[in-house]
């Protein structure tokens, strides 16, 4: 077998095992959570040089009491630009001012590493190259454009790739809202994506929000595994789906409003989960937010998530 064909064998293994061993319609997130500060001085002591790593541990403990199947680290240390062009050499702020390269450290591995030891699936998270390269500015005349410079992201995001494969991940997401504006190349975003096909041999997951009704075709061929789409901001994202081959991909459909601090009934989640299993297999689709959380109130996210869960619980016990 060549390298690439092996990896595909691996990843298909892990895939498999992975949803043999969770319940039918798992429950993840898309990513990130409200950071909350810690409460108390013997925490704020205990963190003093690390102050965010008390909310880390907030946002791990909150996923895993509202049983959440596939949690993340809670993304809590800056927005999805910030926290990778922060630590990329030929960055300062968010303007690109000379040749990008790996980061010198790996960037969210150590929260990673800290979910995994409080619960056994947890998904690594990275901003895709396409709508980290969209989010910055050209100042230099090292890329001529942003196709150069997106090649130059992949490489450095595939270092933190392979630094999440190895703690052990159940999954790596990729997060690409870019791709439904209308702003960026899909078939640029689509090579990007293929590189890290190619060489990380985990479940691939690609989240894209807003109408990807309107880029269907491009996004259903994506090169992965796990096609994550919003599914209470825009009923077609569903509806085409229906029209399309999904053959062995998985969606993941997000059945709880992110966009704002407004709290369903978990009957109003279980309606929409209804509605998508008109579409796709329960076999086939993980149920989650639309989007990351973190600049919902932290109350109204852990309650979210707990009806989430929920309602899944109940879907379950129906079927």
């Amino acid at each position: 077998m060549t390298p690439n064909i092996n990896k595909e064998v691996e990843r298909k293994t892990r895939l498999t095992t992975l949803f043999s061993k969770l319940p039918v319609l798992p429950t993840t997130v898309v990513g990130s959570y409200p950071a909350v500060p810690a409460k108390t001085l013997a925490e704020r002591v205990r963190h003093f040089a690390d102050p965010l790593k008390a909310s880390v541990n907030v946002a791990v403990q909150e996923q895993i009491d509202a049983g959440i199947s596939i949690i993340s680290d809670g993304q809590i240390r800056g927005d999805m630009i910030e926290t990778f062009a922060s630590k990329l050499p030929g960055i300062r702020e968010k303007n690109v001012i000379g040749p990008v390269k790996s980061a010198s450290h790996d960037i969210t591995v150590a929260d990673t590493k800290y979910a995994l030891t409080k619960h056994l699936f947890v998904k690594g998270i990275i901003t895709g190259p396409s709508t980290l390269t969209y989010g910055l500015h050209l100042d230099t005349s090292y890329y001529r454009d942003k196709k150069e410079l997106t090649v130059d992201i992949t490489a450095a995001l595939l270092k933190e790739a392979n630094g999440l494969f190895q703690t052990g991940i159940s999954i790596l997401q990729l997060d690409e809202p870019i791709f439904s504006t209308g702003v960026s190349d899909l078939t640029i975003g689509r090579e990007a994506i293929q590189r890290f096909r190619d060489e990380i041999p985990l479940p691939l997951c690609l989240h894209v929000c807003g109408p990807v009704h309107t880029i269907i075709d491009q996004y259903i061929n994506m090169p992965v595994d796990i096609l994550d789409l919003e599914g209470t901001q825009d009923a077609q994202n569903l509806s085409v789906l229906s029209r399309n081959e999904l053959k062995d991909k998985y969606i993941g459909y997000g059945c709880v409003d992110t966009t704002k601090p407004v709290l369903e009934t978990v009957q109003d989640i279980i309606s929409r989960v209804e509605q998508a299993l008109e579409y796709v297999s329960p076999q086939q689709i993980l149920l989650d937010p639309d989007c990351g959380m973190r600049m919902l109130p932290h109350d109204i996210a852990h309650e979210k998530i707990i009806r989430l869960c929920a309602a899944a619980t109940i879907i379950r016990e129906l079927m």
